[in-house]
C-alpha cells in the first residue's frame, strides 16, 4: 500500500514537473507579447504622441454631415431592447440626410412591432423585413440591409456616403456620428471605442468586458493605429466610405454584399479587409467636454452561459474562421497583430494547464504536510521561469488596473483585478465551445448566428450606472 502511494506520488510529481514547464514557457511567451504591445503605447505616450482630443457634444451633435450617411441595425428578436436604442439614436443625431435601416425577419413580429413604435413617423427609419425565415448569420442580415439601401440609391439617383454599423442594444454618443463623418474625410473606415456599462447585477460576470475593452481599445488598438496595420471593425460605433463597401461587394462577386455571409465575426473581416484592400483604417479616441470618453455603450452578458456562448461566437470567428478566410500578409507587424487575434485558443489551454497546475501543486503540499515527500525538485530553469512569470502576473495586474480606474474609477480597476480568474475560466469555457463548433462547421455543419439575448436596455433603468469621468487619455 505504501509503495503504491508513492508511486502515485511520483508520477504526480512528474506531471506537476511537466505542466509547470509547459505552462510557464507559454505563459512566459504571452506576457513578453503583452510587453511588447505596453512598452509601444507608453514610449509613444511618453512622446507625447497619444494626445486625446477633446469635443463639445452639443456642438458636434448639429453639426452637418458631408453628405447622406446611411446607419445599419441588424436585429433578431431584440424586442426588449430596440426600441430604446432607435429612440434615442434619432433624438442624438437629428441630422436629416441620416438614414436608419433596421433589419427585422418576417416571422420576428415582436421586434417589428418594436421597433415600428420607436420610429414613429420619423422619415428616417426604413423597417427592411428580410425576405427569408430567422434567424441566418448577422452577415446575411447586414447584406440584406445593404441591398435595400442599393434600391433606394437607385429611386434617388444618388449614394450615400457613409454606412454606419450598430447593435439592436447600444446607447449611441451624441458626438459619436459627426465625429465618424469627419473621420471618414481623409481615411475609409473609423472606429470608436465601445464602453461597456457596469452592471450592477451582474459584477463579475457582465462587468468583466469593462477591463477587457479598457484595454483592448484603451491600448491595443491605439498600438494598432499607430502601426498602421489592419484596425479590426466591433461591429458597432464604426462607420465605411459607401465606395469602399461596393469594391468589396464587387471582390466577392455576387450581388450578396460586402458582409461575409458565413462569417460569425463579419465586422472584423471587414475592418482588415479594408488594410488588405489598400484602404485606411483609424481608431479615433475623443473625449467630450465633461471628460468622458466619446464611445458606444451598452450592457454585456449578464450570466456565465451567455457569456461563454458570445465569447465562443468571438473565438470561433475572429481566431478560426478570420485565419481560414483572411490568411497572412506580406507585413511583419500585420501577421502580429492577427497572430494575436487567433491565440485564443491556445491560450485557453495553457490558462487550463495552468489551473491543473494550480490544483495538483496544492495536493502535493497537502501530501508534504503528510510526510510523502516527493522525489524530484524545482531545478534552476523551473525557478527562474516562476519568477518570470509572477513579475509578468504583478505588470498584468497593474496595467489591468490602470487602464480600467481610468475609465470605471479606482474602485472597479481594483475590481478589474480580483475579476481575472473570471474571465479566464469564461476564455477556457469558450475555447472548448468554438472548437467543437469549428468542428462542426468543417463536417458540413451550416453557421447559424448563435446571438446573445438581451433582456434589457441601459436607458429602461430607472438610474442607468453612471460611469467615473477620470481625467487622462
Amino acid at each position: 500500500m505504501e509503495l503504491g502511494a508513492l508511486s502515485l506520488l511520483q508520477w504526480l510529481a512528474v506531471i506537476e514537473h511537466e505542466l509547470l514547464l509547459f505552462a510557464g514557457v507559454f505563459f512566459l511567451i504571452g506576457a513578453l507579447d503583452e510587453m511588447a504591445v505596453d512598452s509601444l503605447w507608453l514610449w509613444h505616450r511618453l512622446r507625447g504622441k497619444l494626445v486625446t482630443h477633446s469635443v463639445s457634444r452639443a456642438d458636434l451633435r448639429h453639426r452637418h454631415l458631408s453628405g447622406p450617411t446611411a446607419v445599419f441595425i441588424p436585429t433578431w428578436q431584440e424586442q426588449e431592447v430596440i426600441g430604446p436604442t432607435l429612440s434615442h439614436a434619432l433624438a442624438a443625431w437629428p441630422q436629416k440626410d441620416l438614414l436608419f435601416y433596421i433589419g427585422c425577419y418576417r416571422n420576428d413580429p415582436a421586434t417589428l412591432q418594436a421597433a415600428m413604435g420607436a420610429a414613429g413617423n420619423d422619415p428616417r427609419v426604413r423597417l427592411i423585413v428580410h425576405d427569408v425565415l430567422g434567424p441566418t448569420t448577422k452577415a446575411d442580415c447586414l447584406n440584406r440591409l445593404y441591398r435595400a439601401m442599393q434600391q433606394d440609391e437607385r429611386r434617388r439617383g444618388s449614394k450615400v456616403r457613409a454606412v454606419i454599423l450598430h447593435d439592436a442594444e447600444d446607447v449611441v454618443d451624441a458626438a459619436a456620428l459627426s465625429l465618424i463623418d469627419h473621420g471618414l474625410e481623409h481615411n475609409d473606415f473609423v472606429q470608436l471605442p465601445v464602453l461597456p456599462l457596469i452592471d450592477p447585477q451582474s459584477r463579475w460576470v457582465a462587468s468583466h468586458y469593462c477591463e477587457e475593452f479598457a484595454e483592448a481599445h484603451g491600448k491595443a488598438l491605439v498600438v494598432r493605429d499607430m502601426l498602421r496595420v489592419g484596425i479590426p471593425a466591433a461591429g458597432v460605433g464604426c462607420g465605411f466610405r459607401r465606395s469602399l463597401l461596393g469594391n468589396l461587394a464587387a471582390m466577392r462577386g455576387s450581388d450578396a454584399g460586402p458582409f461575409s455571409g458565413q462569417s460569425l465575426t463579419e465586422d472584423y473581416e471587414l475592418g482588415l479587409s479594408v488594410t488588405a484592400q489598400g484602404g485606411r483604417g483609424r481608431f479615433l479616441r475623443v473625449r467630450g467636454e465633461d471628460g468622458s470618453l466619446v464611445a458606444t455603450r451598452s450592457y454585456f452578458p449578464a450570466d456565465l452561459p451567455a457569456a461563454v456562448r458570445q465569447k465562443a461566437r468571438w473565438m470561433h470567428g475572429i481566431a478560426l474562421q478570420g485565419w481560414d478566410s483572411l490568411g497572412w500578409s506580406n507585413r511583419l507587424a500585420e501577421n502580429w497583430m492577427r497572430l494575436r487575434d487567433r491565440r485564443g485558443p491556445l491560450a485557453a489551454l495553457v490558462l487550463l494547464a495552468g489551473y491543473v497546475l494550480f490544483v495538483l501543486a496544492g495536493m502535493l503540499m497537502l501530501l508534504d504536510l503528510f510526510g510523502f515527500e516527493r522525489t524530484t525538485s524545482m531545478t534552476p530553469l523551473l525557478w527562474t521561469l516562476l519568477v518570470l512569470n509572477f513579475a509578468a502576473l504583478l505588470w498584468r495586474m497593474a496595467m489591468r488596473f490602470a487602464f480600467t480606474a481610468r475609465d470605471y474609477g479606482v474602485g472597479e480597476g481594483l475590481r478589474a483585478v480580483l475579476r481575472m480568474p473570471v474571465a479566464n475560466v469564461i476564455a477556457i469555457m469558450a475555447a472548448r465551445r468554438a472548437l467543437v463548433a469549428y468542428g462542426k462547421t468543417l463536417l458540413g455543419q451550416s453557421v447559424v448566428w448563435d446571438k446573445t439575448v438581451h433582456d434589457r436596455h441601459p436607458l429602461d433603468a430607472a438610474a442607468p450606472p453612471r460611469l467615473a469621468a477620470e481625467g487622462g487619455q
